[in-house]
């Protein structure tokens, strides 16, 4: 029995100690502790060190959590609403309208990491779901699960993104290609191993690539046409100064950059 006593007396003089270190000591962040204080609670819970930009709300639990229902958009809108340099970009306009952060905008990994984790089958699922959420044709939104991707290096459930909305501005095809981006390419990069480009013998150029608008000018015949040493090349001849491992490896010349 003395030795329950004992265990149950050092217990509670561990916790009379650490409530006064806890709630009586200050901590990083300027607000001194207290019993009755909201803050000191929410430090007892350790998830983790929030990013760099968010650091200033490690205090301030509830300006991204809401009781019960974890982080929600509408407070993530609070701050973010009118970030015009996010809205006004191609790339990142579609979030203006998307209903969910949290999937994508990952926090407590600390403060060297960026709170950003592009995943675009999260997105095609967060689209499909605002879809169902909009009382839109449930078959319609089954059918990514019913055909296979175009290729292995893609989901079917990424096929339904429109890359153009957010891509269009980096497509070097100049839609010669259309903008179903998602027949080729992968959405964890641009290039695609299986690609070969044509012999180097080929002259079908013009069929992928468009000059630059230099050689729309007196430029080309001036410079660029006697420095490869075809002055009477047309501009839709490229095969006759470019070599296929890149457009600087100039036939007969070797590797020019002229600017």
């Amino acid at each position: 029995m003395r030795m329950w006593r004992a265990l149950f007396f050092a217990l509670a003089l561990f916790v009379a100690l650490f409530g006064a270190f806890y709630f009586l000591g200050s901590h990083s962040g300027g607000e001194r502790s207290g019993l009755l204080s909201t803050t000191a609670w929410q430090r007892m819970a350790r998830p983790g060190a929030l990013s760099q930009a968010h650091a200033f709300l490690e205090h301030n639990c509830a300006a991204c959590h809401t009781a019960v229902e974890g982080v929600t958009a509408s407070n993530c809108i609070v701050c973010h609403a009118n970030n015009e340099s996010l809205l006004q970009r191609q790339p990142t306009s579609f979030h203006a309208s998307i209903s969910s952060c949290k999937e994508c905008h990952l926090e407590h990994q600390g403060r060297g990491n960026l709170a950003t984790n592009m995943d675009h089958v999260v997105l095609a699922e967060i689209g499909l779901r605002q879809l169902k959420e909009n009382d839109v044709d449930r078959e319609l939104l089954t059918w990514p699960k019913l055909w296979a991707p175009p290729h292995a290096h893609i989901t079917a459930e990424e096929t339904v993104l429109n890359c153009a909305t957010c891509h269009a501005n980096d497509d070097r095809h100049f839609q010669l290609f259309g903008q179903d981006c998602a027949q080729c390419h992968a959405t964890d990069r641009w290039t695609i191993p299986e690609f070969r480009h044509p012999s180097p013998n080929s002259m079908d150029c013009v069929q992928c690539h468009q000059a630059p608008p230099s050689h729309y000018m007196m430029h080309f015949k001036m410079i660029s046409a006697r420095v490869a040493g075809k002055p009477n090349a047309r501009v839709d001849q490229c095969f006759q100064c470019h070599q296929t491992t890149s457009w600087n490896d100039i036939r007969g010349t070797g590797w020019y950059k002229h600017h």
